[in-house]
């Protein structure tokens, strides 16, 4: 591993980091403006600048960057307080599958769109049926001339109620094994017999949905990736959303849950005083530097030029449990204090009440810890895949429940 940058991957953070001091907005820009509005505000100015989706080819909206200067710059932006989030679907898993599926006038038309934060885009790929078994999917698609007719129902679609289009993946043939009879596609969220149904967290959001299909009709056109090619589409679009999740999302750290174990007592002495807790603290400080350092060998292979491969699954697969045993570690620290979740009144502003609440979701979105696990195992150690007793079987013949 080399951990310094070479001399023009330091000319590139010198030049990123000018900007961003010089054009992050302040907070009298934002006053009054929503979360999407504010999004927007800096997507647009980003990409009047240069700085949007700096790696995409310069026709579609980006500056044709390398891709360790995408790290660099996603690295100095992230030490800015600047509204981001919402394009984080479109930019980071549609357009890579546009951009590898889709035809010229897919890109000419909507790569700008997405690079300059005019549109907001959704996945819709998980339904209640298939679990973390995304091929299980029912949704159907039937082919009527030069559209296809969709109807179905998709789940923990992330932002859909404020999105321009989707992605969307499809049973178009079931009388073929699982894998083989899906078609992509991606659409317009407003189309006619398109019903999205925000689903109330225990956080008190709603950021995810429940996404009805009924009669939706799909333009031929619009279709990635040949009929019956719908898993190898996904795969591009998951291999992307597990890149952009990376260590399992934001959350309570090691910084936030030694700074409470050095302010809060246990038993009238400091909390961090306590041999179980600094146990845990080493357990989680030796964690977070795995990561950390399985990170920079990301950043070598990218400074190289090349393509890290399955092992980044170790990110997700140790950050999301980390998270989640931190935050509930941090909720016990505080005792009754931790029932409060007013972020004017919360310690640190409600942070660990809204990771508590949070990381359960970071286990699943972008593929569970299991499914992490056997990426590893089978890809990385090369271990046997596990048993499937649906393998070479048609979709329509895989049983569905017990028959009494």
């Amino acid at each position: 591993m080399d951990f310094n940058d070479t001399p023009e991957e330091a000319r590139f953070r010198k030049e990123a980091r000018a900007w961003l001091e010089a054009n992050a907005p302040k907070a009298e820009e934002l006053e009054g403006l929503d979360g999407i509005a504010r999004a927007k505000l800096w997507q647009k100015r980003k990409f009047d600048a240069g700085w949007a989706c700096i790696r995409w080819p310069k026709e579609y909206g980006g500056r044709g960057a390398s891709a360790i200067e995408q790290v660099i710059w996603n690295q100095e932006e992230s030490k800015f307080d600047v509204p981001m989030g919402v394009f984080a679907i479109g930019q980071g898993m549609a357009a890579p599958t546009l951009m590898t599926w889709g035809n010229d006038e897919h890109k000419r038309k909507y790569l700008p769109r997405l690079a300059s934060g005019e549109d907001i885009w959704c996945q819709l790929f998980s339904e209640p049926a298939g679990g973390s078994d995304l091929a299980a999917l029912r949704t159907r698609s039937v082919k009527e001339g030069d559209e296809w007719v969709i109807n179905g129902q998709k789940i923990w679609t992330s932002g859909a109620h404020y999105s321009d289009y989707g992605i969307l993946v499809t049973r178009s043939d079931p009388n073929v094994p699982k894998h083989k009879g899906l078609t992509y596609f991606f659409l317009d969220m407003k189309s006619p017999g398109v019903e999205v149904r925000p689903i109330k967290q225990i956080s008190g959001q709603s950021n995810f949905n429940e996404v009805y299909f009924t009669n939706v009709r799909i333009p031929d056109s619009q279709r990635l990736g040949a009929v019956g090619q719908g898993w190898q589409v996904s795969i591009t679009t998951l291999m992307n959303e597990r890149a952009s999740i990376g260590g399992g999302g934001m959350g309570v750290g090691f910084d936030v849950a030694f700074k409470l174990a050095s302010k809060l007592n246990i038993d009238d002495r400091p909390a961090i005083e306590d041999k179980a807790v600094r146990a845990k603290l080493a357990d989680w400080y030796v964690q977070e530097a795995g990561l950390k350092y399985t990170g920079y060998r990301t950043l070598t292979a990218l400074s190289k030029g090349e393509t890290p491969g399955p092992e980044n699954s170790i990110g997700k697969a140790v950050g999301a449990p980390k998270t989640q045993d931190m935050a509930s570690f941090c909720m016990d620290l505080m005792d009754m204090a931790g029932a409060i979740d007013d972020p004017e009144i919360a310690e640190l502003s409600g942070l660990v009440q809204a990771s508590f609440m949070g990381s359960p979701g970071g286990r699943i979105a972008g593929g569970t810890d299991e499914i992490m696990l056997n990426i590893l195992a089978e890809r990385v150690l090369g271990l046997p895949q596990d048993v499937r007793v649906d393998k070479g079987i048609p979709f329509s013949e895989v049983p569905t429940g017990t028959k009494g």
